[in-house]
């Protein structure tokens, strides 16, 4: 393409989908030669295995993208590569009068997007970002004084009171595609290409399903039954609109309306609170002695605990990259409670393995069941795996489905005691924060 063929390019990176895309509809708007954008960032590639159930989930639905781009006309430039160094290359490919792309709120996000935005200034280009991953971000809900909440049940009744008429209503993307850069059809590198393989996995439907919403109030928690969307990853990569999600909650499920307001609040605590991501959201609750046995976190990892609810939990998620919510909080409590290792080695087991993996809610719900976040559950409260699986797993179906030793010579005894676990938790965390 030559250097004087003007375009304005769209950058998509958490938004993998055309409809209902708010940075792709401004960006159409403002321009009538959008140019749509994917970077594979190595930044993030190579400190992931080669299997990556995750790359592989992006490569398809960029493909699935690019396809309906093509029969606009236009196509999908997919490159690879540091970001810094493709824009200094696309800069010399193109004329661009502006940059559209939709805002992300992780620390390296903000770092790279500062980095393109000085990069595109010094040519006097636009680089201009739109809320599309949220339904409030940073500093939209606040306290009266303006200072950011840190407990959720005030934030989701003021989230709730600052609820415009139209904030869920669609940007109506899909409608502007005649305002597509008309050009052939480019190259896409293969998985292989970018190092990675194909994983033979099923990844759940992008599809809001009303039944579900409809039970999903007394379903949620019971880990055996199809009581929750599965909508995560496809929130995670934005493959559905978070508007359209937030819309069928409003309708069908309050409940379901709840967690998403969750998320927004995860989102709001790590753009205040960026420690939070290494850190304890309370500074005290790094002085706790965690206990360190790279033998006790091996037999969590593959759930060999001797808790069968625990075990299932972890072997799902190692089969799947998908965990229920309700045995997440119980496998997080598991590992910094009864056997007080650091919220930070499961934290990040988590982020090597969940398909949708989310910095904000990944680190909150961990600080949250370590009893260290923001709106923590009390150090005191420990949750008792076997009642846990008595309230929720009464007929050990879930846990069947995982564990199917359970109940045989060959399951093993439990690793730890729930009465000396309960009880050394608490008095360490007692010790630490007095």
């Amino acid at each position: 393409m030559m250097n004087n063929q003007k375009v304005t390019l769209f950058w998509h990176r958490r938004d993998l989908r055309i409809a209902d895309n708010a940075g792709l509809f401004k960006a159409l708007q403002s321009s009538s030669r959008v140019l749509p954008l994917f970077i594979f960032d190595t930044t993030i590639l190579d400190q992931l295995p080669r299997n990556d159930a995750r790359v592989s989930f992006i490569h398809q639905e960029l493909q699935r993208v690019k396809r309906v781009y093509e029969t606009h006309g236009s196509t999908l430039i997919v490159k690879h590569g540091k970001p810094l160094e493709v824009w200094a290359n696309l800069l010399r490919s193109y004329a661009i009068e502006a940059v559209y792309t939709n805002r992300d709120y992780e620390p390296y996000a903000l770092s790279r997007d500062q980095s393109v935005f000085e990069l595109l200034k010094t040519h006097g280009i636009p680089f201009k970002g739109s809320k599309d991953h949220v339904i409030f971000e940073k500093s939209e809900v606040t306290k009266d004084d303006g200072k950011p909440y840190t407990v959720f049940t005030p934030y989701m009744k003021k989230w709730r009171l600052t609820l415009p008429a139209d904030a869920f209503d669609a940007y109506e993307s899909e409608h502007l595609l005649n305002r597509l850069f008309p050009c052939a059809p480019s190259d896409m590198p293969t998985l292989n290409d970018l190092g990675f393989e194909a994983v033979d996995i099923d990844y759940p439907a992008a599809e809001i399903k009303e039944p579900v919403l409809e039970h999903y109030a007394e379903r949620r928690d019971l880990p055996a039954v199809a009581g929750t969307t599965r909508l995560s990853i496809h929130l995670r990569f934005g493959t559905i609109s978070i508007r359209a999600a937030a819309r069928a909650g409003a309708k069908i499920s309050e409940k379901w309306l709840n967690e998403l307001i969750w998320r927004d609040f995860y989102q709001m605590i790590l753009h205040h609170f960026p420690h939070s991501v290494n850190a304890a959201f309370k500074p005290m609750y790094d002085l706790i002695p965690w206990r360190t046995s790279e033998t006790d976190f091996i037999k969590w990892c593959e759930g060999k605990t001797g808790y069968p609810l625990v075990d299932a939990g972890m072997r799902e998620l190692n089969a799947t990259g998908f965990m229920h919510n309700r045995v997440r909080m119980v496998t997080a409590s598991f590992l910094t409670k009864h056997l007080l290792l650091d919220w930070r080695l499961g934290e990040r087991y988590f982020a090597e393995k969940l398909l949708d993996f989310e910095l904000a809610s990944n680190v909150g719900g961990w600080q949250w069941a370590a009893g260290s976040g923001c709106d923590a559950a009390p150090y005191f409260r420990v949750f008792n795996p076997a009642a846990q699986q008595a309230k929720f797993d009464p007929n050990f179906v879930y846990i069947k489905r995982w564990v199917p030793e359970y109940g045989s010579v060959s399951y093993p005894a439990p690793m730890v005691d729930h009465a000396m676990a309960r009880k050394r938790a608490i008095d360490t965390y007692k010790a630490a924060l007095s």
